[in-house]
């Protein structure tokens, strides 16, 4: 499910940073996306 998460977010980060469009929002997905990664490679859990 975290990866998934993961994923979509980086998709629309890249969209948003090719179209320009987004301003600051684009780069909150990033951080995001980076975020929810590293708790994912923290807990070590595999997402379902």
């Amino acid at each position: 499910m975290l990866w998934t998460i993961l994923v979509i977010l980086l998709v629309l980060w890249l969209i948003g940073l090719i179209g320009n469009f987004g301003g600051s929002l684009i780069h909150l997905l990033l951080v995001v996306a980076v975020i929810v990664l590293v708790i994912n490679l923290v807990t070590g859990r595999r997402a379902v």
